[in-house]
């Protein structure tokens, strides 16, 4: 029997041993593939497969990230460089250090890229002068990368000091890990003596597809007008002694190859490379409601390749049939988030409401009544525990936040809730001494007994 017993409890032992030594492995593997995890940068990636390396739908006024796939991954952006370049040159104009109809000579740098047939471009020529227009126009429609050189050294003298500029520029944005090292977008080896000193040979521009969405969103809020030039399917370009025919190599626009009539899409910028793919930023304004998408690293096989705009059609079909524009408006309160504590008021408590009207895209079947909100008040006029009073109406008296529990709320400027201004619908007056006194002496009262 005692042998018996013995055998048994080795077989016990051997049998929990490697129960214990399963575990350890699943959880090493867990561990190390992300078998049971999502990324915490991907919303909604799962729902809709598309054939890229990377991708992201954002709502162009709030910077509310409604699809992600990748989107913190740096990953070459080719072209869509000149989307910041671009960003600068309007810049300097609005500052009156350019002009539109200024005359702009060509380096011969800018010129020898401009004669590189097997890069996109308008043959510029020595000599010649051109508009500042005229090289704005062909680096949008046309991503003429000699133009776009022409035009960084406008700006900035040399395109070491434009790129040093671009970097800057980015960095006041929050983007501190974007590669830059050209204006155009090609690699730092394509644009022969202008190659960014120090650097690679090989080195090239990086951003992520978030980082790209940001820059889009700057962009069209900063300077709108951008979308009269991108919306432009087809221009000719006089070097002087002949006209180059620039065909918008943004396809989904009307007329173009890739044109789709539920999708009146009018910007903004394409990318292409052997490193980066096809890429492709786009923007529509559907029903009144402009959403930004960024697409990397879709299939070129070549230059007739339309892979990036099939992905991009399907996922601003993705956002508009499964999202809905849900408006929030001004002047309006949330359960639990309702009211503030006054001190030394007439009236002991504030009620709370939002200060202006915004909007969130909600997945279909969702309303305002799923939002969950939480109220922090502004601590700058906070005393004892409450806002001091006394208290103008229309006070900004702290923040809403939103946020929904069947769908994440992401932004592009890292926020994980829609944060509102929060304002109170009346005038608070300070209490008189008496009812000062009279409070002070009920608490101790209440505190005692």
């Amino acid at each position: 029997m005692k042998g018996k017993k013995k055998m048994l409890l080795k077989k016990i032992k051997k049998v929990l041993l490697s129960l214990v030594a399963a575990a350890t492995v699943s959880a090493t593997l867990t561990g190390a593939f992300g078998a049971t995890t999502v990324s915490a940068d991907t919303t909604n990636a799962q729902e809709l497969q598309l054939d890229a390396k990377a991708a992201i739908a954002v709502d162009a006024k709030t910077g509310q990230i409604i699809y992600g796939k990748n989107e913190s991954q740096l990953l070459p952006v080719a072209s869509m460089t000149k989307l910041v370049s671009i960003y600068l040159v309007l810049q300097a104009i609005k500052e009156g250090k350019l002009s539109w109809d200024q005359k702009v000579s060509v380096d011969d740098a800018s010129y020898q890229v401009s004669q590189n047939t097997s890069l996109s471009n308008v043959p510029l020529k020595k000599g010649n002068t051109y508009t500042v227009r005229q090289l704005y126009q062909a680096s949008l429609i046309y991503s003429a990368n000699g133009a776009v050189m022409t035009l960084a050294n406008a700006v900035s003298g040399s395109q070491k000091a434009f790129v040093d500029k671009m970097r800057t520029l980015l960095k006041s944005w929050g983007i501190n890990d974007a590669e830059i090292y050209t204006a155009s977008g090609l690699g730092n080896n394509e644009i022969g003596n202008a190659k960014y000193p120090g650097a690679p040979t090989n080195a090239e521009n990086k951003l992520s597809a978030k980082e790209m969405a940001l820059v889009s969103q700057k962009l069209l809020t900063d300077y709108p007008e951008v979308l009269k030039t991108t919306s432009i399917a087809r221009m000719k370009f006089n070097n002087g002694t002949s006209e180059t025919e620039m065909e918008n190599w943004n396809w989904m626009l009307k007329g173009l190859a890739k044109a789709y009539s539920e999708l009146p899409v009018d910007g903004l910028k394409t990318g292409t490379s052997d490193s980066a793919g096809a890429d492709f930023t786009g923007t529509v304004n559907k029903d009144g409601h402009r959403i930004i998408t960024v697409v990397l690293g879709a299939p070129h096989t070549s230059d007739t390749d339309v892979s990036r705009f099939t992905q991009t059609q399907k996922l601003m079909s993705y956002v508009y049939n499964n999202f809905t524009y849900t408006t929030i408006k001004a002047n309006q309160s949330f359960k639990g988030a309702q009211q503030l504590p006054v001190y030394h008021g007439k009236e002991l408590k504030t009620k709370a409401v939002t200060k202006n009207a915004t909007a969130v895209w909600l997945k279909n079947g969702l309303s305002t009544a799923s939002l969950q909100a939480s109220l922090k008040g502004n601590k700058k006029l906070y005393k004892n525990g409450g806002l001091e009073a006394p208290l103008a109406k229309n006070k900004n008296i702290g923040t809403i936040s939103l946020q929904v529990k069947q769908q994440p709320l992401t932004y592009l400027n890292g926020a994980t809730s829609l944060k509102l201004t929060a304002t109170n619908t009346q005038k608070i007056e300070k209490a008189n001494i008496f009812v000062i006194m009279g409070r002070a002496i009920k608490n101790f009262f209440t505190n005692l007994f």
